[in-house]
């Protein structure tokens, strides 16, 4: 696989959980970087990931084109990191992913920026019931249609240091006696490393083959929700009782929940997440993944202990027996 010859990428949404990573793999592959976000003096740090300045934050708003325009301004090449996980006043899905992605996308175009890379989701569907879902998927349409030459990459569940899936319920099970299994845990996932989603996005990036096409990203193994929640408890050193939750109950919990968006704080379940529940999140039979972008999948097993150990009562030292049960086949 030939690859293209490094430039200069504007990265918007660079310094969240997955942009901090894949700034960071744009840099050792020797891209000069803007990391585009809303608030540079938060992305600072960012600097200190490649050479001199080779990482550069600018402040920019994707839902105003005037600013996407500065962004890429010299550019390259573009990478559509910006995502929502739940909605909060001034920050909607419609926004966000579908009037953001396809500002960057068509201004790509007007500026002759062929290589652009999108991180969606699977489960990305314009007729998904999901707001989530659906505003992921529209926005793939409306990027494709701007900008043909586009890539998109859909990860499964992301894991990794600071995620907020294994954190989420490892924290939640040092105060709460039960963890919550929605649907019966019976959703599937095929949890992906961030470090391999990063590279993936710099690989991408930088082969001509994977112009107009798109790649679903998912670790080497496929879990229950059920199997992911007693990992934690057993990688943790706990034992809560795993209460089933129907959907529909849990939906409007998630209802009640969401609503503390709207105060600043962020929610412990939303409407949408438990929609997006009711379908397995995993690689589609004979798409294209990782491996056609020459990276060997990561375990979750491989990471996970490195940082759920902050969970488990005694802290690091404390003695923590795995169960061979609680991973799956």
């Amino acid at each position: 696989m030939s690859e293209s010859t490094p430039g200069l990428v504007t990265v918007f949404g660079g310094s969240g959980f997955v942009g901090t990573q894949v700034v960071r793999a744009l840099a050792k592959r020797g891209w000069r970087v803007k990391v585009a976000v809303r608030r540079p003096n938060l992305a600072q740090d960012l600097r200190l990931s490649g050479d001199v300045g080779q990482i550069q934050p600018v402040r920019c708003d994707i839902t105003r084109p005037a600013d996407v325009e500065a962004a890429l301004k010299g550019s390259d090449a573009a990478v559509n990191l910006v995502g929502l996980l739940f909605e909060a006043p001034g920050r909607k899905f419609a926004a966000a992913h579908v009037q953001g992605a396809r500002t960057i996308a068509e201004t790509c175009a007007a500026n002759g920026i062929a290589r652009f890379v999108h991180i969606s989701a699977i489960g990305a569907d314009a007729g998904s019931e999901a707001d989530y879902g659906r505003t992921k998927g529209e926005a793939e349409r409306a990027i494709l249609a701007a900008l043909p030459t586009a890539t998109v990459l859909r990860p499964s569940i992301v894991f990794g240091a600071g995620d907020g899936f294994l954190n989420r319920f490892a924290a939640m099970a040092t105060t709460s006696p039960a963890l919550p299994l929605i649907g019966g845990g019976k959703t599937k996932f095929q949890p992906v490393f961030v470090g391999d989603v990063a590279e993936a996005v710099a690989a991408s990036l930088g082969l001509p083959q994977a112009a107009g096409r798109t790649y679903e990203l998912g670790g080497p193994a496929v879990w229950s929700f059920k199997d992911i929640l007693k990992y934690i408890l057993r990688e943790t050193g706990r034992s809560r009782i795993l209460a089933p939750l129907p959907v529909f109950v849990a939906a409007t919990m998630g209802r009640v929940t969401g609503l503390t968006a709207m105060v600043g704080i962020p929610p412990v379940l939303t409407r949408d997440q438990v929609l997006m529940l009711k379908t397995d999140n995993v690689v589609s039979p004979g798409s294209l993944g990782l491996k056609d972008l020459g990276i060997e999948a990561t375990g979750l097993e491989a990471i996970a202990p490195s940082y759920l150990w902050r969970y488990r009562r005694g802290g690091q030292f404390a003695e923590n027996p795995r169960d061979p049960e609680t991973l799956p086949a």
